[in-house]
């Protein structure tokens, strides 16, 4: 296992990294080892992580750990129309995939916000998986975002578009990649972000929030939508 940190965080780091399931449920030694192995990155807004097809062998490429901002992962569809996968916030880690398999990436990564970043490099990521115990905690990992994956996947194929809409804003009010077990009451995205998730226009995604508001369970404000009752809104998520 690697050494202890060498890398000072700010207790509001720590705290944001702590405050992720995942990563809290690792053992101390795990975790301290994780971020020992990691550098704190800072990036501007607008800044490119990685694009989709980069080699992992890029400098400055490894396992990334968000400690303040926001990030979005997105691909551009065959119509140059942008699709957002994801919106990952505070105290995840991702960028997993293409460390473990040598895969280009998969997908773009774009800071939302300023970033201070935690980057583990490709060899420090290896010597890593070499404990059993941090290499089971990844393999939860990896089978959590299959999870979602296959969830989005249902969403599509047998869920009517209002459905989607609420299951999507109960993901986000979790955390999205975060998925933490309490629901925040708000959701803090553009209505335009969330269509580019569902794949619709902004004016398609529009009528149906309007029908949940109209129905008591969000509110709408600018660039964020309020969470009025989860448990409807969870409800409607499984009923379409």
């Amino acid at each position: 296992m690697a050494a202890l940190p060498r890398l000072h965080l700010s207790a509001a780091h720590r705290d944001a990294m702590g405050a992720n399931p995942w990563f809290a449920g690792m053992p101390r030694a795990q975790r301290e080892a994780l971020l020992g192995a990691a550098e704190l990155t800072h990036w501007r807004r607008g800044a490119m992580l990685f694009r989709q097809g980069d080699p992992v062998t890029v400098a400055g490429s490894g396992l990334y750990g968000l400690a303040r901002g926001m990030v979005k992962a997105s691909t551009l569809r065959h119509d140059g129309r942008e699709a957002i996968l994801s919106v990952i916030e505070p105290g995840n880690w991702f960028g997993e995939l293409s460390l473990i398999d040598g895969s280009p990436r998969t997908h773009d990564a774009t800071a939302l916000t300023a970033l201070d970043l935690l980057v583990v490099p490709q060899e420090a990521f290896a010597e890593l998986m070499q404990d059993v115990v941090f290499a089971n905690a990844m393999t939860a990992l990896l089978a959590a975002r299959v999870r979602f994956l296959y969830a989005l996947m249902e969403d599509a194929t047998l869920r009517d578009l209002r459905a989607r809409v609420a299951r999507r804003l109960c993901t986000l009010a979790r955390g999205d990649a975060t998925q933490s077990p309490q629901a925040r009451d708000r959701v803090m995205l553009s209505q335009e972000a969330l269509a580019m998730m569902l794949g619709v226009t902004r004016q398609t995604l529009s009528g149906e929030l309007n029908a949940l508001a109209r129905e008591g369970m969000i509110s709408l404000g600018y660039g964020k939508i309020e969470i009025v009752s989860f448990d409807a809104l969870e409800r409607c998520g499984t009923s379409g």
